[in-house]
């Protein structure tokens, strides 16, 4: 499935769709170049939550947690890691509670220690736009595609 985004609030509102279909733990891998949009994204998924304060990329903390309505979505950014080996440090199972959210950029940075994704979402620039590519690699991964209005 693909998408052109033209804007910074096209792509919170993506982001918001992806909220909106999910309700399960999922797995989100957000790929592409630096400034393509993966943190714009995650914001418009907190905030379609009921997320009020501010969303930053954890590029030197390597992981954000947020608590909305009972529920944990972990906001990660590999980019600064080091080694994949740091993800066992950071304790990276203990993240990956039953009903969690996790959205991870840059995951090849941390494979093979990275868990798989439901979905995978790649952004590329494309002219005046960013185009979103995604994959379900999960049944929990289709079902959001099929949710989610591309």
């Amino acid at each position: 499935m693909a998408q052109l985004i033209p804007t910074a609030a096209a792509m919170e509102n993506f982001g918001a769709q992806l909220a909106y279909a999910c309700d399960l733990r999922t797995i989100f891998h957000l790929c592409g170049d630096l400034g393509v949009g993966k943190t714009t994204l995650v914001r418009g998924f907190l905030r379609a939550l009921g997320h009020k304060g501010i969303v930053k990329s954890p590029t030197y903390t390597l992981v954000e947690p947020y608590q909305i309505d009972g529920q944990m979505i972990y906001h990660f950014d590999y980019y600064r890691l080091g080694d994949p080996e740091e993800l066992e440090y950071l304790g990276i199972r203990d993240y990956l509670e039953e009903n969690s959210i996790c959205l991870i950029e840059w995951p090849e940075k941390g494979e093979p220690l990275t868990p798989a994704a439901d979905v995978q979402i790649h952004i590329t620039h494309h002219a005046e736009a960013r185009l979103i590519e995604m994959q379900g690699h999960s049944t929990i991964g289709q079902a959001i595609l099929e949710r989610t209005m591309l």
